[in-house]
Order: structure tokens, then sequence, then C-alpha cells
């Protein structure tokens, strides 16, 4: 989910930026070595998923997958988030580079905050971590869809219909990633529960490394 370049206010601006900075220290400071490998796929699902435009009534919606990089990295999302933003600013256009820390913000705060919340349900395997995933995935799209809407309508009342447009647009995407958020949590369990451990903060200084 983009927002353009030129269309939201300079306060809004700057309350995206105030907030993606910090978010950006925290998840640098979360990623250590163990981590980069799984940090750099996740980037690249996300820039290729949002690149992918559907159709849907004047407008178009895209996956994000969002909720999947929070739910296994937590903080981290945000570096692997503005990295894939970035990418897509500076390469097709897409949002732009002042309004870069607001789209940073809408797409990963509530990965972030997703994850914080349901990253302990993955360690009990089965049903709740496939609850996890099916959460992660639609409350991630969910929560991004309402703080770009929010950002719409604190810029100016007249964007409050887009806003409302933006937050039901993507039902459907909420739905959607949920599902596949829910799979790609069911094949890991099967094939590399490790990464899911080790999406888990150690429980002590000699917990597992990744």
């Amino acid at each position: 989910m983009h927002i353009t370049e030129g269309v939201l206010s300079a306060p809004v601006l700057a309350l995206g930026a105030a907030v993606t900075i910090p978010g950006l220290w925290l998840g640098l400071r979360r990623l250590d070595e163990d981590r980069l490998i799984l940090a750099a796929a996740l980037a690249a699902v996300f820039f290729i998923a949002s690149l992918i435009h559907v159709p849907l009534g004047p407008s178009s919606v895209h996956l994000l997958l969002n909720g999947l990089a929070g739910l296994l990295l937590g903080w981290v999302a945000f570096p692997v988030i503005f990295v894939g933003l970035l990418l897509q600013a500076l390469l097709f256009q897409f949002g732009g580079l002042l309004v870069l820390g607001v789209n940073t913000t809408s797409v990963a705060l509530p990965a972030v905050l997703c994850g914080l919340i349901l990253r302990p349900w993955l360690a009990r395997g089965g049903k709740p971590a496939l609850c996890a995933g099916l959460l992660a995935g639609a409350g991630a799209v969910l929560g991004t869809a309402l703080l770009a809407g929010t950002a719409l309508a604190m810029t100016d009342q007249g964007f409050l219909t887009a806003a409302k447009l933006v937050v039901l647009a993507h039902l459907p995407v909420a739905a959607i990633e949920g599902a596949i958020t829910l799979f790609v949590v069911g094949f890991l369990g099967q094939t590399r529960p490790d990464l899911l451990t080790c999406a888990l903060p150690p429980v002590t200084e000699g917990g597992p490394s990744c």
C-alpha cells in the first residue's frame, strides 16, 4: 500500500518520519547475523508481492505479507519493509521519498505489533501457531489500511471518503493474506520448525541460535 508523493500534509509526513526512525533503530539493533538471510528473503518477498497489483473497482490492491515479516522477525520487520519501500520508490516511483516515513510506519508498525502479540503462540505449535499466522496476516493488513486511512484523514477531511475506501478495499486482501500466512506457518512448522522457534526472543543468554 503506497500513499503517493504530494498528498499528505507536512505535519503528517513529519509524524511518519518520527515513528519510522526509532523503528529502524530498534530493528537494526535486533538484526543479528543469524537472521540476515531470513530478513533478506522476507524483504525480497515483500518487494515482489507488493508489486503485483490486482484491479479492484476504480483502484487496485496488492499483497503485502507484512504480517509474515512481523511474525518471524519482530522489530526487524521495520528495516526489512523500509528497504523494500525505498527500492520501489527509487526504481518504480511507487510512493516517494518524502512519504517514505508514513508508508513505512503504515506497513511496518502493524506488522511489528502483530508479531509482538502473536509470536509466543508459535512456540505452542499446532493450531495455536496456525491461528497466529492467520491473525498476523489479516491483522497486519487491516492495521496498515487503518493507518493509511488515518494519515489521509489527518491531512484533509476531504480525504475521509477515500480513507474509508482504502479500508474497505483491503478487507479481501486481509482474508487472503491471513490464509497465505497460515499456510506458510504450517509449512514451516512441518519443514523448518527452527525458523519459528528462532522467531522468538531467547529466554536466556544461552538460548538456541538460528
